[in-house]
C-alpha cells in the first residue's frame, strides 16, 4: 500500500472526512468528526490506527509490523507499517476496525452515530 491508496481506501469509507489539523504534511481521517487514522505525507512507512486497548497489545505481539504510536495514547493507538511484510488485505483490515471502533464508541449524539451505522449495515464497508 502506498500513501495513494491509503487515501483512497480510507476515504471510501461511508462518510470519512480528509483533512490536515496538526500541520500541511499529516493526514487525518475522522468519521463523524473523530479521529480514526493519520499519517505522514511525506514519509509514508506507517500509519496510525486505534484499538481497543486488549486488541492493540495482540497485534503488537504477534506481528512486528504493528507497533504502539509513536505520537498518540500508546495504549489506544497503534503504528501499522507499511514496509514490513504485512499484506494490503491485513492494512486494509486494520483500517476498518478502526473506522468501526470510533464510530461506534467515539460519534457523538447518538442519532448520528446511529444514522452512521445504518448506513454501513445497509452499504457495508470496501474490502
Amino acid at each position: 500500500m502506498d500513501i495513494l491508496e491509503y487515501r483512497a481506501y480510507c476515504l471510501s469509507l461511508p462518510m470519512a472526512e480528509e483533512s490536515t489539523p496538526f500541520d500541511e504534511t499529516t493526514l487525518v481521517y475522522k468519521v463523524g468528526g473523530k479521529m480514526f487514522t493519520y499519517a505522514s505525507m511525506e514519509d509514508f512507512r506507517r500509519f496510525a490506527v486505534k484499538c481497543d486497548p486488549d486488541e492493540a497489545v495482540l497485534l503488537r505481539e504477534r506481528y512486528e509490523g504493528v507497533e504502539a504510536a509513536w505520537h498518540s495514547n500508546k495504549r489506544h493507538w497503534n503504528d501499522i507499517y507499511v514496509d514490513r511484510d504485512l499484506p494490503d488485505a491485513f492494512l486494509r483490515e486494520q483500517l476498518r476496525n478502526s473506522y468501526l471502533l470510533v464510530l461506534r464508541r467515539n460519534v457523538s449524539p447518538r442519532s448520528l452515530r446511529e444514522e452512521l451505522l445504518a448506513l454501513v449495515e445497509r452499504e457495508g464497508l470496501p474490502e
